[in-house]
């Protein structure tokens, strides 16, 4: 018993892929592209490398190698039609992030003036060119790989949701057939009942009479003793093994393969912010939140003092709501009611509601009542965009009436978010709209990028503007 867990102890698992080695290395190249281009533009303008120079490349290499290029894995998620309008624009989006990165970086430790204008003007034009021109050549490469002549043959065992599935997102050049335990009429999956190529006992015989390189393993886990059998019959071949199990069976959050100290698991409910994911994010916050707080604190003055002088009560109403993981947290906002809700039960605003000042009404319309939440961004208890946070209150109810209600809080709250620039913003008067509006928070949860939260930030100014129905 100890030698067997002796052995298991040593076994790692590595974490990587299976593309080309060729397309591999060109999805490296984005970051040594925009620094190529920094250096060609300046030597184009008889500029010569300085030490402030060098230091620019090496801090854009750092930034572009987080920024640049991310979203490329998107690109080639299956065979079919490739968008390049939309991959273009992700990568003119990611340009711009870095060049306002760069630029807000120049002016506040005003060293803009070292620099080349006209060389820089040039670098910020060509180098979207130049990257453009790489993800063509990038998927060009992919395809002449995975559809030359020597494209590698395989055959998928698991004739169901997920070996289907998993044709769909291979190459279909080297695609030899399906192998099952069932006969034909058993299999409910298949269309075309030439692509069965035959039953798993007779996996081995065919992989090595017809040159198969690799073999998918797309059976149930039920099937472990099967499969076993299988790919001890698999080691007299040359041919590489997968196992694909069925992680599609689970609502996935962020679902993604991840090494504990060499094992190997799946992550089925996962906050998207780790890494570098999380630094930029919170980096985003503190900038627009601390700038904001800058620039609009003339206005938050003219705010307070109107709040103070037309109705009793204080300037900011403090409210207690769940935050990052659950936690409890302080909100502020501009007090906009008569009232200062925060126990057991906390009732929503509603259309024309007696509870709000006139001033809280203008507040309430234009979202300035909000403002003040740029402080519990700074403090790091509020991001940007996010889930909304609910009064506690309201957590405690609907977190038994919806299912995954909690699970909006494996990020942080934002002060605004997907579900309020999708028409779901102030009051929800019914389950339903609360449901939805869960729905649209789970949905952020799953599809996280800097750019979505961008792109929501853009939405908002336009709701804020010209939705104001649902705001009271």
């Amino acid at each position: 018993m100890s030698t067997v867990a002796e052995s298991f102890a040593h076994r790692r698992v590595r974490l990587g892929n299976v593309e080309p080695a060729l397309v591999a290395l060109l999805k490296q190249l984005d970051p040594v592209i925009v620094v190529l281009s920094l250096f060609c533009c300046e030597l184009a303008y008889g500029e010569r490398p300085t030490p402030a120079l060098m230091a620019l490349a090496l801090l854009t290499y750092i930034i572009s190698s987080q920024l640049v290029g991310r979203l490329g894995t998107a690109e080639a998620s299956s065979f079919g039609h490739w968008d390049f309008a939309r991959s273009y624009t992700r990568v003119l989006l990611q340009w711009i992030a870095l060049v306002g990165t760069l630029l807000l970086a120049g002016v506040a430790f005003k060293v803009t003036y070292i620099f080349s204008r006209p060389a820089f003007l040039t670098w910020f034009v060509a180098t979207p060119l130049a990257l453009g021109g790489a993800h063509l050549l990038r998927r060009r490469v992919h395809w002449l790989v995975e559809h030359g002549t020597a494209a590698a043959r395989y055959i998928i065992i698991g004739v169901n949701e997920v070996g289907v599935e998993l044709s769909r997102r291979l190459p279909p050049s080297g695609f030899m057939g399906y192998f099952d335990f069932r006969s034909i009429d058993r299999l409910t999956h298949i269309t075309d009942p030439e692509k069965l190529a035959g039953h798993c006992r007779d996996t081995a015989n065919f992989v090595r009479q017809h040159g198969i390189k690799v073999v998918y393993i797309a059976l149930p886990l039920a099937n472990v003793p099967r499969m076993s059998e299988l790919v001890n019959a698999l080691r007299d071949t040359t041919a590489s093994v997968y196992f694909v199990p069925d992680a599609f069976a689970f609502d996935l959050i962020q679902g993604r393969l991840v090494a504990i100290n060499g094992m190997p698991a799946l992550s089925v409910c996962e906050t998207p912010l780790h890494g570098m994911e999380a630094v930029f994010k919170r980096a985003m916050d503190i900038v627009i939140s601390g700038l904001g707080l800058l620039f609009l604190s003339p206005l938050l003055l003219l705010v307070a003092a109107a709040v103070k002088l037309t109705s009793r009560g204080p300037v900011l109403f403090r409210q207690r709501r769940y935050g990052l993981d659950g936690e409890e947290i302080v909100v502020y906002k501009f007090r906009s009611m008569r009232v200062c809700e925060d126990g057991a039960v906390v009732t929503q605003a509603t259309k024309e509601d007696p509870r709000i000042t006139r001033v809280g009404a203008v507040l309430r319309k234009t979202s300035i009542d909000e403002l003040p939440q740029l402080l519990n961004v700074l403090q790091g208890k509020m991001s940007l965009v996010g889930p909304r946070p609910h009064a506690v209150a309201h957590n405690e109810l609907y977190r038994k009436l919806i299912n995954g209600y909690m699970i909006r809080h494996k990020v942080r709250p934002g002060i605004t978010g997907l579900a309020q620039v999708n028409g779901l913003r102030g009051e929800t008067e019914t389950l339903e709209k609360m449901s939805e509006r869960v729905r649209y928070d789970l949905e952020y949860l799953r599809h996280w990028s800097p750019w979505l939260d961008i792109k929501i930030l853009f939405q908002t100014l336009g709701v804020v503007l010209h939705d104001r129905h649902n705001a009271y």
